[in-house]
């Protein structure tokens, strides 16, 4: 049986502004008082895991104890089918040193050779405490990768991926119609059966 989280408070362990903001949206509606990594000045751990799991699981044990107080972390990014899943955990990688998603999502249309394909996007989220104890969900949204990208919303690789019988991509949709959809909120339904029942 998970652990419900019983305390009031809860770090939110990301130092990637469009995550961040997205995670907050969707604890919003919970009686937790949020503090971020940024705002904790935490460090930011290494990713060294091999899986979206791990990573999460990495970053929400280090924020943990670095704050001793629970902590959410989320490892996500997109997996490309014919490219063998990739960029998978290296998705913000592949927008080199700077993070730069458009050199991203260019290098992603570069290596399918001009041919849009079956694509997911992919969450983990890892919830953890001071002593070591970890929850961790995962939840996917199928979909499309299109070119060029559409729509200024959203973060990361929305603009290039339409999810599984839509048409806009999850960077010109409405946050709130995304939330809905996402991979980040199937993980997030989830963990909130499992770990927030009864916080609202």
């Amino acid at each position: 049986m998970a652990r419900h989280l019983s305390e009031k408070e809860l770090v939110v362990a990301s130092h990637n502004p469009g995550k961040l903001r997205e995670i907050l949206d969707l604890l919003a509606p919970f009686k937790i008082v949020l503090r971020s990594a940024i705002q904790l000045g935490l460090r930011e751990a290494e990713e060294t895991g091999q899986t979206f799991a791990e990573n999460a699981k990495i970053k929400a044990l280090s924020a943990a104890i670095e704050s001793q107080l629970p902590s959410l972390a989320d490892d996500s990014g997109l997996s490309v089918l014919a490219l063998g899943g990739a960029p998978g955990i290296y998705s913000a990688r592949w927008g080199g040193p700077e993070r730069n998603f458009t050199v991203a999502m260019e290098r992603v249309w570069m290596e399918l050779g001009g041919d849009a394909t079956d694509a997911q996007f992919v969450c983990a989220l890892c919830l953890a405490w001071p002593d070591g104890h970890t929850e961790i969900f995962e939840g996917t949204v199928s979909g499309h990768i299109t070119w060029p990208g559409r729509g200024l919303r959203g973060f990361g690789y929305d603009p290039i991926f339409v999810p599984e019988g839509h048409k806009r991509t999850f960077g010109e949709m409405d946050p709130k119609k995304k939330h809905a959809m996402s991979h980040r909120a199937n993980a997030f339904s989830k963990l909130v059966a499992a770990c927030l029942e009864g916080k609202k």
